[in-house]
């Protein structure tokens, strides 16, 4: 358990000693969102525990009746593998003391490589997915998989916890679902997906994601419009973007 004071990682001890450690914070198109959950659903993740902080938005994830934490961690021991998932976005003014604090908890547990999920706005390039790493030794082992990002930033909490990744000298790469609109899209995270299975021999289905596009835009949505208007009702003067 971290915890300075404005955000807390309440987390089990992971059986896994030296973890691949995969974020997905909601951003241009829910890629990371997307992606993560389904690697949780697919490889039968056990429930770690949750990061909390006294700057998220005030609401509580509910998933058939029961509640859940809306920034949460999860772990699969045969995978050596853990994800760290949000339902909520995270705001630009609170993404470095996020990612210090999710990065401070992934180096307690002997994190051997930080997995930072993205969209990337490409107009009229889907299904492309661009990568970026700390090191040479990453960029290089990803380099048949991707195309690299040559030139500019990448933006948000992915942002945030690369750079942390890079001062900490911590192995991180970056995969970035290129989508042409904000919206949620399903199938630049499968394509995202499809490199994961390349790089860390998983079997993620990535057809379930492309057949359920539709549905899957839909409920990603409401889940934004949820969120967008609990934050709009307890602070109107500050916009709390979901997309970003």
């Amino acid at each position: 358990m971290t915890d300075d004071s404005e955000v807390c990682v309440i987390a089990e001890k992971p059986r896994s000693e030296n973890p691949v450690v995969i974020e997905g914070f909601p951003g241009i198109g829910l890629v990371g969102n997307i992606a993560s959950q389904q690697i949780i659903d697919e490889l039968d993740m056990e429930y770690l525990g949750a990061i909390n902080s006294k700057h998220f938005p005030p609401v509580a994830m509910l998933l058939e009746g029961l509640v859940n934490m809306p920034v949460r961690i999860y772990e699969s021991t045969e995978k050596e593998m853990i994800v760290v998932v949000s339902d909520i976005p995270i705001h630009p003014n609170i993404a470095y003391i996020i990612s210090k604090s999710l990065i401070d908890w992934a180096t307690s547990v002997n994190a051997r490589q930080i997995v930072s999920i993205a969209g990337m706005p490409v107009v009229g390039a889907d299904h492309i997915v661009f990568g970026a790493a700390t090191t040479k030794e990453g960029l290089e082992s990803i380099r048949e998989e991707v195309e690299i990002f040559q030139m500019g930033s990448i933006s948000g909490i992915a942002g945030s916890i690369m750079t942390e990744c890079f001062t900490r000298n911590l192995p991180a790469i970056s995969l970035l679902g290129s989508t042409s609109d904000p919206n949620p899209n399903p199938i630049a995270a499968a394509a995202v997906l499809k490199v994961l299975n390349n790089l860390y021999d998983l079997s993620i289905d990535t057809e379930k994601l492309v057949k359920q596009a539709e549905q899957i835009e839909l409920e990603m949505q409401k889940l934004a419009e949820t969120v967008r208007e609990t934050v709009e009702q307890e602070e109107p003067p500050k916009p709390f973007p979901m997309y970003g």
